[in-house]
C-alpha cells in the first residue's frame, strides 16, 4: 500500500517553484510507492497540477475550511508543511496526523534586516526543505528544479533569432528597477531581439517606455502572457536577466544562463537561483553595505525614492550581458 503525503506551499509562484525538487526526490525515495498530494491557493495551483510527481492538487480561495473535510477522508500518512503560517498550522490541528514543517527562519530575517545581525543559515530555502524530512534520508540528485507545461499547453511563437529575455517587473517595488534605468543598461545591446517579460500595471507601462526608446529589436510582452506562456520564452532564452522574482526560479529550472539582480533583498536569504546554468551571474548594489533592507522587498529601510536595486550600474548589466551573450 501506498504511502499518502499531504505536502502545503499556499504561495507564491517562486516559492511553489522551489518546492518542485523536494517533490520528485520525495518521489524517488519511494521508489513510486507514495501517493503526493499538494495544497495550495487556488490561484497557483496551475504551477503543481501538471507535476508528474503530484497525484492530486487540493487548492483554496481563502481559508482551509474549505477543503479540510475532503483532506480528512483522504487519510494520509503525513504531513509535510513548507509553508508554516496560521493556514498551514489549522491543517495540521483539524487532521492531527505525523508532520513535518519548514523552518522559516523568521526571527534571523527580521534581525539581519532590522539590525544586520545575520544569523541565518547559509544553505539553500531548497536545501532547508530537505532538512524538513531529514528522517527519510532524501539523497540530493543533482537534478535543481523542475518545471512542467500541460499537456494542452499551445506555445507561443518565438523570435526566430536568439534572444535576450528580461523580466523587468516584480511583485514588489524594491525588486524592480524603473524604466529609465532598464533603457541606460539595455540600449548598448544589439546582438539580438531582446524579450520583455512581466505582468500587468506598472511592468506593462515600463516595458511599453523600454520598447518606445529601444525600437523594433524589442519584443514588448509585458501584461500579454500568462505564466506558461512566459515560462515558454524563458526556456529558449540565450540569457535571462531578472530581478528577484518567480520568473528567476524558472529559469533555474530550465537550467539558463541568469543575470540577477538584487535590490532590497539579498542572496543570503536562501532564494538565489538554485542551480542554474554555472556562468550565472548575480550582481548586487554598489555601495550598499547595510543590506537586505527589506524581507520581501516590499518596503526599503532607506525609502523607495533612493532603491537599492538602482544602484547597481547600467554598465554592471550591460557587460554581464556581454558575458554570457557568447555561445
Amino acid at each position: 500500500m501506498k504511502a499518502r503525503i499531504l505536502v502545503i506551499r499556499f504561495s507564491s509562484i517562486g516559492d511553489i517553484v522551489l518546492t518542485s525538487a523536494l517533490l520528485r526526490r520525495l518521489h524517488a525515495q519511494f521508489d513510486g510507492g507514495v501517493e503526493i498530494h499538494f495544497l495550495t491557493k487556488k490561484s497557483f495551483a496551475f504551477l503543481v497540477e501538471n507535476n508528474p510527481h503530484v497525484e492530486c492538487v487540493h487548492a483554496i480561495e481563502r481559508a482551509t475550511v474549505e477543503v479540510i473535510e475532503d483532506l480528512r477522508v483522504l487519510q494520509f500518512d503525513y504531513i509535510i508543511d513548507l509553508h508554516n503560517n496560521f493556514r498551514s498550522a489549522m491543517v495540521k490541528r483539524s487532521l492531527q496526523l505525523v508532520s513535518f514543517t519548514f523552518r522559516k527562519c523568521n526571527l534571523a530575517k527580521w534581525l539581519w534586516v532590522n539590525f544586520g545581525i545575520n544569523r541565518m543559515p547559509k544553505n539553500h530555502v531548497v536545501d532547508r526543505y530537505m532538512e524538513t524530512l531529514r528522517v527519510f534520508e532524501i539523497k540530493d540528485d543533482d537534478q535543481g528544479l523542475d518545471y512542467f507545461f500541460p499537456s494542452d499547453f499551445v506555445p507561443p511563437a518565438l523570435p526566430n533569432t536568439p534572444y535576450l529575455a528580461v523580466v523587468n517587473g516584480g511583485a514588489h517595488e524594491g525588486k524592480r528597477m524603473d524604466a529609465d534605468h532598464w533603457i541606460s543598461a539595455l540600449e548598448g545591446f544589439t546582438s539580438g531581439t531582446i524579450v520583455l517579460l512581466g505582468g500587468k500595471g506598472e511592468d506593462e507601462q515600463s516595458g511599453k517606455r523600454i520598447a518606445e526608446a529601444l525600437g523594433d529589436r524589442v519584443w514588448q510582452l509585458t501584461g500579454k502572457l500568462n505564466v506558461h506562456e512566459s515560462a515558454w520564452f524563458l526556456k529558449y532564452a540565450q540569457v535571462v536577466v531578472t530581478g528577484d522574482t518567480g520568473m528567476m526560479h524558472i529559469a533555474s529550472a530550465f537550467n539558463k544562463k541568469i543575470i540577477s539582480l538584487w535590490g532590497c533583498t539579498v542572496p543570503g536569504l536562501g532564494m538565489s537561483p538554485y542551480r542554474p546554468h554555472p556562468e550565472s551571474i548575480i550582481l548586487e548594489p554598489f555601495g550598499r553595505k547595510k543590506r537586505p533592507c527589506s524581507k520581501l522587498g516590499n518596503r526599503c529601510k532607506y525609502g523607495m525614492d533612493n532603491r537599492c536595486v538602482h544602484q547597481i550600474q547600467p554598465t554592471a548589466i550591460q557587460m554581464a550581458i556581454e558575458k554570457l551573450w557568447a555561445p
